[in-house]
């Protein structure tokens, strides 16, 4: 064998290798998303979330080797090694080929476009959290995988019509992103809102929006980096040379990286504070859009695509929660949907024979480069069909599916917890308390659903009763200041607390808050508590270690509150009184 013919063997397996890797980040994507939608959603639901997370790719796994696979891949004959042509290139060819023809099946391509698949599926789960029934997602969840996305997939990636036409989507903005976004929006436009998102009159209009903050911001901050870097494998796995690779990799991250600074200063103007959760979503609206053109635009292209992608998740959110009163939580349709828009049509904007993978692609340039309007026409058109598709069937089968098993869980179970009810788990972060909201119970009282309160253990009391007072003194003041109070209550013997953080305002009147642009109802400051019992010590010398402590001559420096106790019982000898708030050694 030729040096050559070596160097050209070795070339293709390290390219396959890699084709494979970026296969193993697409997967990866998957612990992203669920990270995302968990820490976006209350934590009453973050079990349910993670277990639609993992069941979306088990269950699409199933559908892609039983229907899926065949239905997009089928795109030569299988005798003439011809591409599909006829009602085959609308279709594809329903069969069995990974069980059948093991011997010569491509293994590669078969897990390559399954971790694709489960994208799909995985982005309408947030849309339409905390309040779908888990049986439920795993069938429209299946339906999705199994004909939805192969069948739309087959027509650009499977040898289809609209790849012989001419239209490009080199990772998957419309396919994926577009398909995903558009069955979250049906499918939380049919759910409706959560309990209590909007505020309506007697005659049903709605009247304002509440934002639910997201109970984890850290790890949905995790989910936006995982899924960041797994899309270096989504938009460039299929590379086949270098310089390709390289401007793919430039490409997903200027657009991103431009979008969410975009996303930072509006907010900062716009809400007086750079929004958190907005520019994760930003970031994520960054990578959507440059998914389809990644491979033929150049850095300044990126740099304009990106732009528009912060500003224009920034409006999908606001479009959903004021003027189409759609209620998504993670904002999944103004991410994948808009931006999949967005980023098919600037295929025909910005693609540039510049790019290294611009030859390969076999387009027309764009308008911003002298192409005209061709291409741009082509991306509209297959645009249009693919929506035209996605439509119509996802809103078949939430029809079927809301008709017959119900799309939505009872308003006991969305105020409990889809976790509770659902999957029987009390919480899924045992062995901390998770209390319920005001705005919580006030939807249950509205609902007619009576919250379970644990019922009180009574107290054996000890014969005899020391005649020394107990006082209790309850201080509130600022979080950073707990340490110095810690310390000088430690100063006179004070070693038993009770500690809690907590919301409160005084003369400072509260703050008023927003969270991706929607005002939070509970307009309070967080502080914290300490709760202390004594006898022993003189009260008035907690008193004063406590002003000590806290004062700084401004408003907010806290409160002290003292409270006259009429007995203390120590649970495991009986004690009471003065002695249950005594050491051993000091009895």
């Amino acid at each position: 064998m030729e040096i050559t013919e070596v160097v050209s063997s070795l070339q293709g397996e390290i390219w396959g290798v890699w084709f494979l890797a970026g296969a193993a980040l697409v997967f990866w994507m998957q612990a992203g998303f669920a990270m995302v939608e968990a820490g976006f959603t209350r934590a009453k639901n973050t079990g349910n979330i993670i277990m639609k997370n993992l069941m979306d790719f088990c269950i699409g796994t199933v559908m892609w080797f039983l229907i899926g696979a065949s239905l997009m891949l089928s795109y030569t004959d299988p005798v003439t090694g011809e591409v599909s042509k006829g009602i085959w290139s609308v279709l594809g060819k329903p069969g069995f080929s990974v069980f059948s023809e093991y011997a010569t099946f491509d293994f590669s391509g078969f897990v390559f476009n399954l971790v694709f698949c489960a994208t799909t599926a995985t982005i309408v789960s947030g849309a339409m959290a905390e309040r779908t029934k888990f049986s439920t997602y795993c069938i429209y969840s299946a339906i999705i995988s199994g004909i939805i996305y192969p069948i739309e997939a087959h027509w650009t990636w499977g040898g289809g019509f609209l790849a012989q036409w001419g239209f490009h989507d080199y990772a998957g903005s419309a396919c994926i992103h577009m398909v995903g976004g558009i069955c979250a929006l049906i499918g939380a436009a049919m759910l409706g809102a959560r309990l209590g998102k909007f505020g309506r009159d007697k005659s049903g209009k709605v009247t304002s929006v509440h934002g639910f903050p997201g109970h984890n911001i850290a790890m949905g901050a995790l989910g936006v980096f995982i899924l960041w870097l797994g899309w270096y494998g989504f938009n460039g796995a299929a590379a086949t040379d270098l310089p390709t690779l390289g401007s793919i990799f430039l490409t997903t991250t200027v657009a991103p990286a431009v979008a969410t600074v975009v996303a930072m200063l509006f907010t900062w103007i716009k809400y007086g504070k750079p929004d958190v959760s907005m520019c994760l979503n930003a970031s994520l609206a960054g990578l959507v859009a440059i998914t389809a053109p990644c491979d033929v635009a150049d850095c300044a292209g990126a740099a304009v695509i990106g732009a528009v992608a912060g500003l224009l998740v920034i409006f999908g959110v606001w479009l959903l929660d004021y003027k189409l009163h759609i209620d998504d939580p993670v904002g999944a349709v103004a991410v994948h949907m808009m931006n999949g828009i967005w980023g098919t049509i600037a295929v025909g904007l910005f693609a540039t024979k510049s790019a290294p993978g611009f030859e390969l692609a076999g387009i027309g340039e764009g308008v911003f480069y002298g192409g005209g309007v061709a291409q741009l026409g082509k991306q509209l058109g297959g645009m249009g069909i693919i929506i035209l598709w996605t439509v119509v069937t996802i809103t078949i089968a939430f029809l079927v599916l809301k008709k017959t098993i119900g799309l939505r869980v009872t308003a006991e179970e969305e105020i409990l917890g889809l976790d509770k009810l659902e999957h029987g788990l009390a919480s899924s972060y045992a062995g901390f308390a998770i209390p319920y909201t005001a705005e919580e119970l006030e939807e249950a009282k509205e609902a007619g659903v009576t919250l379970p309160v644990e019922s009180a253990i009574p107290v054996i009391r000890s014969s005899s009763m020391s005649d020394k007072k107990l006082s209790q003194v309850t201080i509130i003041t600022r979080q950073n200041k707990f340490d110095v109070l810690k310390r000088a209550l430690n100063g006179i013997g004070i070693t038993g607390m009770t500690v809690s953080n907590v919301m409160g305002c005084g003369f400072q009147k509260g703050a008023s808050e927003f969270y991706r642009g929607a005002p939070v109802d509970i307009n309070l400051l967080p502080k914290i508590k300490v709760e202390i019992v004594v006898s022993k010590v003189p009260v008035e010398h907690v008193i004063e270690a406590a002003r000590k402590a806290l004062y700084t001559g401004h408003i907010g420096d806290g409160k002290i509150f003292v409270f006259d106790i009429a007995d203390a019982v120590k649970v495991r000898t009986g004690e009471s009184g003065y002695d249950a708030l005594q050491d051993e050694d000091e009895k």
